[in-house]
């Protein structure tokens, strides 16, 4: 398109091309219209306009890009926005989230629900288009994105999450034509391809050969700081084709005069999807904010709005009235149309494959049913196994029990580990790996495979675990050892944010590592963990609590949670019953006080701990009772549960009238609340050492004796 939007260069159409105006493309072919290139230019007016009138926001990136989003909304997704969460629609996913605006634009236009008076309430507090795309807020947006690369690793998951499910309900379809099969499109900028996450992603990406998988890159070369020759000289190109991806280059910047050729982004998306072995990059050069007069190829349009006058003269380059605020020239009627009718071809085709599906395919028509009901298998609870009391199982082992005996009773579960499946016990035994077929290792590997080989990832593994999680079906989980939770935070965070039940699981869980040392042993991540609003930290103290707690967490499909697990053996201290009793309320009473006669009374002490150290608080409170104070053990896997549950339940667990102590192999931060002033803690505030585990636990005063002992001094003080 030039600047003064009466044409577009490289494009098959003329102002006397023999089309109809409001016709969506038939397939394989690009019709652009007088329509197209008016909605073009509305939309890069709409962004600036509405950046203007909020006073902050990145117009930029959101101008530039709107030929090459108007061409995804209208005429490249297979999607519905009527239903706009529609089982076969394809996923767009906006990983440069600051330019927010680029997408609500397209969502206004394409009819997902929004509108013009929504474009000028951006940013503001209770609108549907806050600062960046938020999952479950904005109608139309599949992910929350705005630091940077996470979105990208999101797309990486939903693109694993469609090869999974095709494989769980239809694996015999033949390529391309199951009901199943959709693309992942993904929008990314120069500062995702900085991140570290995006290179973790993207290297999975292609060693799992997602072809489904395609990437457009918009390689403009500014960002906040001035033109990312300065801290990004490197070929990004050859980057991706060296992790395995299809790179394909469409340059608007070619040959001295910019051109906005649609026409050549269209056949990239084209030979994008017919690549089936490989995820496809499509790097798009374009300049930044073009064509605004003066700020064009500037980092000034990047992130501030660009003034009044700046945007005067844009819509002036456009050919639309200078003058005019958030005009839309009346395009809007005419492009939802063309989304909705291209949406109900696709849904007349869809719909009549699908119930040909579920009248072939009886009990995985079931299955899915239950699976977009969020209702967990009946059989649940009579698949998890269970431990006599007094026997001695490391929770790590205790889980990876569970898990292979939960496979064949949830086969939406899934999942594996950044390199230490063997430490983390996340490998369900006799189950095949997900790898494409040329990496298979064993019999049975293969694209449908349930055991996720991450590598040494952590960061990518959770953004590609909120990927799966946010794509809607299956359940799937990543491990790794506690302390390297801090390479992964943001993905927890982003999944709290997002409420959705992406799970965690971290094993070697405290000093108990022993000999590896420091650098090993998760000191403050506990507390850091629990800083994070509605994130379930679940630390189970035995085994029964360990499959008590995988059920719970199964059973709460928007809460993302973490299960923590120790390295060494502890004793099993609770029956299956009173674990499944208690874990789901997040701590109970364990073992209660009793006076002489060995009968319950009111507890003197409460000794409150989680995880390995439940065992040292059963060591104390036997001490404690043999010297006649009567103390009560409350075991307590997770907090977060706890406090969801009624006062007078949570009273009844932790009498005021009682001396609380709390006994945990972490800081103290956050345990003061629990004990109250008159309370103790018996906590870790100093890094760990490299030490056999019994000695490190002696030396860090976690013993019955120690632990008795604090509890003797808060009863004198009290």
């Amino acid at each position: 398109m030039t600047a003064d939007g009466t044409e577009t260069t490289g494009s098959p159409t003329t102002p006397d091309s023999p089309v109809n105006p409001d016709s969506p493309a038939s397939p394989g072919s690009l019709q652009l219209s007088a329509l197209d290139l008016k909605a073009i230019a509305v939309a890069k007016a709409l962004a600036a306009d509405a950046v203007e009138k909020a006073g902050s926001g990145h117009p930029g990136t959101a101008i530039s890009l709107a030929p090459a989003a108007h061409l995804l909304y209208q005429h490249e997704l297979v999607a519905d926005p009527a239903d706009a969460q529609w089982l076969g629609r394809d996923r767009f996913v906006l990983s440069a989230g600051h330019a927010s605006v680029l997408q609500y634009i397209q969502l206004v236009m394409a009819g997902y629900g929004l509108e013009v008076s929504d474009l000028q309430a951006l940013r503001t507090a209770g609108s549907l288009t806050p600062g960046h795309p938020e999952f479950g807020h904005t109608k139309g947006v599949e992910t929350t994105t705005g630091p940077l690369g996470a979105g990208f690793s999101n797309a990486v998951g939903m693109a694993m999450a469609a090869r999974y499910e095709r494989g769980l309900l239809d694996p015999d379809a033949p390529a391309g034509e199951s009901i199943f099969d959709h693309f992942v499109y993904t929008v990314l900028g120069d500062g995702c391809m900085q991140e570290g996450v995006a290179a973790e992603a993207a290297s999975l990406a292609g060693t799992q050969q997602l072809g489904n998988l395609i990437a457009i890159y918009d390689d403009n070369d500014i960002s906040i700081e001035g033109n990312t020759d300065i801290a990004f000289a490197e070929d990004p190109s050859a980057r991706f084709e060296a992790y395995g991806w299809q790179v394909l280059d469409v340059d608007w910047t070619a040959g001295g005069e910019y051109r906005e050729d649609l026409t050549a982004l269209h056949e990239a998306l084209v030979k994008a999807r017919a690549e089936t072995s490989r995820p496809s990059l499509i790097r798009l050069h374009t300049i930044i904010a073009w064509p605004a007069p003066t700020k064009q190829g500037q980092e000034s349009s990047h992130g501030a709005a660009l003034g009044a006058e700046e945007v005067a003269g844009l819509k002036k380059a456009l050919g639309l009235d200078p003058d005019a605020l958030f005009q839309t020239d009346g395009v809007l009627d005419r492009t939802r149309a063309r989304a909705a009718e291209r949406a109900a071809a696709a849904r007349a085709d869809w719909d009549a494959r699908y119930q040909a599906w579920r009248t072939a395919n009886p009990e995985r028509a079931a299955l899915l049913d239950r699976l977009l009901a969020e209702e967990p298998p009946t059989g649940l609870d009579a698949a998890l196994p269970a431990w006599e009391v007094g026997a001695s199982v490391a929770t790590r082992s205790a889980s990876g029990a569970v898990l292979t005996a939960l496979a064949p009773a949830v086969p939406e579960l899934w999942g594996g580990s950044a390199d230490l499946g063997g430490s983390n016990k996340t490998t369900m035994v006799g189950e095949p790996s997900f790898l494409p077929a040329s990496l298979a290792q064993k019999e049975g590997d293969g694209p449908y495979g349930r055991v996720i080989h991450f590598g040494v990832r952590e960061h990518a593994m959770g953004g590609v675990l909120n990927g799966i999680a946010l794509d809607g079906l299956t359940r799937a989980y990543g491990g790794t050892f506690l302390v390297f939770a801090d390479y992964m935070r943001p993905a927890v965070r982003l999944a709290a944010l997002m409420g959705i039940g992406s799970l965690f699981v971290w094993s070697h869980d405290s000093i108990g590592v022993g000999e590896d040392g420091p650098t090993h042993q998760p000191i403050e991540h506990l507390a850091s963990l629990r800083a994070i609003p509605g994130f379930d930290v679940v630390r189970p103290a035995d085994a029964n609590e360990t499959a008590a707690a995988w059920a719970e967490m199964l059973r709460r499909r928007d809460e993302p949670a973490g299960i923590v697990l120790s390295r060494q053996n502890l004793p099993v201290l609770a029956s299956a019953e009173a674990a499944g009793r208690g874990v789901r309320r997040g701590a109970y009473v364990l073992a209660e006080a009793t006076d002489s006669r060995g009968e319950a009374t009111a507890p003197a002490v409460t000794l409150i701990a989680t995880g390995s150290e439940v065992s040292v608080a059963v060591d104390a409170r036997e001490i404690l009772q043999a010297a006649g104070t009567p103390a009560r053990v409350v075991s307590a896997p997770c907090l977060e549960w706890f406090d969801a549950q009624d006062e007078d339940y949570r009273a009844s667990v932790l009498p005021e009238s009682s001396v609380r102590v709390s006994v945990e192999a972490g800081i103290a931060m956050g345990w003061r609340e629990r004990v109250g002033d008159s309370g103790a803690i018996v906590s870790i505030d100093r890094f760990g050492a490299s030490a056999p585990a019994a000695d490190m636990f002696a030396d860090y005063g976690f013993t019955g004796d120690n632990v008795a002992s604090v509890a003797r001094e808060a009863l004198a003080r009290a």
